[in-house]
């Protein structure tokens, strides 16, 4: 069972990028505060782009006023961009071709060594403006068909050709800013910057002096070393309606060749230093671009950790930085798929500790990662005591109260893994975790599953050392500790066990306890306990559970039912006769019996009235008598089990109370109680306890049943009294 995946990885990668151009850059800006003219906003936004366009169109020389006038161009359309609303018409205002162009600098004869009037400057202020425009993926192909990414790969490269300065940093970081947003998921793209050779400089500058250029290079390694499977899905797709399947096939192919580059041109000794770095910007932007190396390939996952990477990892489980800690520890999930040993070492080198705080963020997505790491990690025994050991559990069953449906599957997992180690079970069921799990509202059917598989798991350890310990728990610890362990082992015990559990050391006064208890939640949970109890201990049949007739049965047959042939003694009811015959009473019942043997005087009579008791139902007594088999109708149930009380017909008794359950509801079972009680029909008693615990909450809320619940509490404690102490009939069977 895997935990579900966090959000799309290109989520978090987008915010980083977006927040890189939105950054201030105080030193270099200029301040430019472009006016729109009043009325037709749009016409006049058009205008003003094309005479940017018109300025960047003629100004491609290293004349000082060009120059000059080219760098406040791309510094309005860049102010400009900054509106994503505006984007579009920036684009059709052809400003992407103009800003192009502008990525390189004009000719210069060689014999010229002037200095050269901004230089850099209009290249820099280029990229950046082409960076804001590309943050619309419909534009990012048209960009680059206009010829920016080989301008773009060459501004990566400037530093080559100069002294380094301030200039020369600005325009390569804004160059890779640049092409993280033209391949922000876009497979073609990443392809086409493989192709024009953008890997190697960008792999080269991890190792800048400006910090601000390492971070820019790494941000870009990072969008292109992403895989989006949904992106070469769609590309797929368009290939096949054209009829080029190869082209689309290749695309995967592509990534791949693009993420091996990176990992080839030695990308990953620097990013595993920069992981160490103080500066939150650096550390963030390298675990970024390691998480999708790893990701792309369990062959590279190796290497990662091959080349140091696991343990500065763990150390950004606790930066200040959220976004960098919750890229560590989807890493670590992620290195703990790798092997056994693999989650092992994860733990010894101190990564639960940070993981188990995060899962108490107010973070959802820190939440989610941590316990998705958890659940890894708990895939191994060793763990798993220590998971729970350093606390995990709580935090982890707290998460199933969220309404986010990954953070709850990915907590679900960790707990079924926590549920695999016998040292945990105590602990588990000593917080309510049981209950926690039984009572969750859970948003996925895998989530569901899970749950049921954890409970599951606990059920099969409930024995031996780890059932003594909780018997112990239950004799010892505070009474709220007591009432969870009962509630629990009501639900998971084996059967063979119950007697020991609720009858010989108390359990079943523990679960009585909740049902009398004022809180409404306690008595619910008591109630539902005891139900499950009884179901386990196989006496839900109120046939099987009325006792058997006290003698011996013979029937005369269909044929004798009121008929005089040979009848020795009649009856008189509602003025009719009965014919009957005294051998057949007598077998039938201890009253017929002393009515016929005794001192009464119905003993010589030869006509008995019958008072009290109507023509069809003294009948269908009667039938019963000589055939032991009658089909009873609920409308004539209740008269019959009075007629079968008095003469002491038990298994007639057991028939009728069989039928009257049968009719059993909410708004009834207080009369059939008491109609139980009248007739002393034990079945029919049984079977009301039983429906009041099924039913519990639903009574609960209805007038005057709490204290019919109140009241029954003694006649519950006697039937599971007697219930549990049975042979548990299972065994009797082998």
């Amino acid at each position: 069972m895997e935990p579900e995946r966090s959000q799309d990885r290109g989520l978090p990668e987008r915010k980083g990028q977006k927040r890189k151009l939105e950054e201030e850059i105080e030193e270099e800006r200029q301040e430019i505060s472009p006016a729109v003219p009043f009325g037709d906003a749009r016409q006049a936004l058009l205008y003003e782009v094309a005479a940017q366009v018109n300025i960047l169109n003629s100004t491609f020389s290293w004349n000082e006023a060009d120059r000059a006038a080219a760098k406040r161009a791309t510094h309005v359309l860049a102010e400009f961009a900054k509106n994503e609303e505006l984007v579009n018409v920036i684009v059709e205002g052809g400003a992407v071709p103009a800003l192009v162009k502008h990525l390189q600098a004009p000719q210069s004869s060689e014999a010229d060594v002037n200095p050269k009037p901004f230089e850099h400057e209009v290249e820099k202020g280029s990229a950046f403006a082409l960076g804001l425009l590309a943050v619309k993926p419909e534009h990012q192909q048209l960009i680059v068909d206009a010829g920016a990414l080989s301008l773009l790969v060459d501004l990566l490269k400037r530093h080559k050709y100069g002294s380094s300065s301030r200039a020369v940093n600005s325009v390569i970081r804004r160059a890779a800013d640049a092409i993280t947003n033209l391949a922000h998921e876009n497979s073609s793209i990443k392809t086409r910057v493989r192709m024009e050779g953008g890997i190697p400089p960008l792999v080269e500058l991890l190792e800048f002096i400006d910090t601000k250029v390492q971070r820019a290079a790494a941000g870009a390694l990072r969008t292109l070393a992403f895989k989006n499977d949904d992106n070469k899905k769609q590309v797929i797709n368009m290939a096949l309606e054209v009829g080029l399947y190869k082209v689309g096939f290749y695309i995967g192919n592509d990534i791949n060749s693009l993420i091996l580059q990176i990992v080839e041109f030695n990308a990953l000794p620097t990013l595993i230093l920069m992981l160490r770095s103080e500066d939150v910007a650096i550390h963030y932007e390298a675990v970024g671009v390691i998480g999708n190396l790893v990701h792309s390939s369990p062959n590279i996952k190796k290497e990662v950790l091959a080349a140091g990477a696991l343990q500065p990892v763990i150390g950004l489980l606790s930066s200040c930085c959220s976004e960098s800690q919750r890229e560590a520890a989807l890493l670590i999930g992620q290195f703990a798929a790798t092997d056994s040993d693999c989650k092992v070492h994860i733990v010894q080198r101190g990564a639960v500790q940070p993981l188990i705080e995060m899962l108490q963020s107010p973070d959802l997505q820190l939440r989610e990662m941590s316990a998705f790491a958890l659940g890894r990690l708990a895939q191994d025994l060793h763990n798993q005591a220590g998971i729970a050991h350093n606390g995990g559990l709580v935090p982890l069953l707290k998460l199933l109260d969220s309404k986010n449906g990954s953070l709850q599957h990915n907590a679900a997992f960790a707990l079924y893994g926590l549920a695999d180690n016998e040292d945990n079970v105590s602990d588990f069921i000593r917080v309510g975790g049981v209950q926690k799990l039984q009572d969750g509202e859970f948003i996925v059917q895998a989530t569901k599953d899970c749950v049921s598989k954890t409970l599951k798991r606990l059920e099969e350890k409930i024995h031996g050392r780890v059932l003594n310990h909780l018997l112990y728990l239950m004799r010892v610890a505070e009474k709220a500790v007591q009432r969870r362990v009962a509630l629990a082992l009501a639900h998971l015990c084996s059967p063979d066990d119950q007697r020991t559990i609720f009858i010989d050391n108390n359990g079943l006064e523990l679960l009585l306890g909740l049902l009398g208890s004022a809180n409404p939640k306690q008595q619910i949970d008591g109630a539902v306990a005891l139900y499950k109890l009884a179901n386990k201990a196989m006496t839900l049949s109120p046939v099987d559970a009325a006792p058997p007739s006290p003698t011996p049965q013979v029937y005369l047959g269909e044929q004798y039912v009121n008929n005089a042939t040979l009848s020795d003694v009649t009856f008189l009811v509602e003025g009719r006769r009965f014919y009957a015959h005294r051998i057949c009473l007598l077998a039938s019942s201890d009253a017929f019996r002393a009515m016929f043997d005794g001192g009464y005087r119905e003993k010589d009579a030869r006509d008995i009235e019958i008072p009290n008791i109507r023509w069809e139902v003294f009948e269908l007594m009667m039938r019963f008598i000589y055939t032991g088999s009658i089909d009873i109708s609920l409308d004539i149930a209740q008269d019959l089990l009075r007629a079968a009380d008095q003469y002491l017909l038990e298994g007639l008794k057991r028939l009728c109370e069989y039928t009257i359950a049968q009719d059993i509801s909410l708004e009834n079972v207080a009369s059939m109680y008491e109609l139980s009680e009248a007739f002393h029909a034990i079945s029919l008693r049984h079977t009301c306890i039983l429906f009041i615990l099924e039913q519990f909450d639903k009574l609960n809320a209805k007038p005057r049943h709490s204290h019919l619940i109140q009241r029954i509490i003694p006649e519950i404690r006697n039937y599971f009294s007697k219930a549990l102490a049975k042979p548990n009939p299972h065994n009797l069977r082998l």
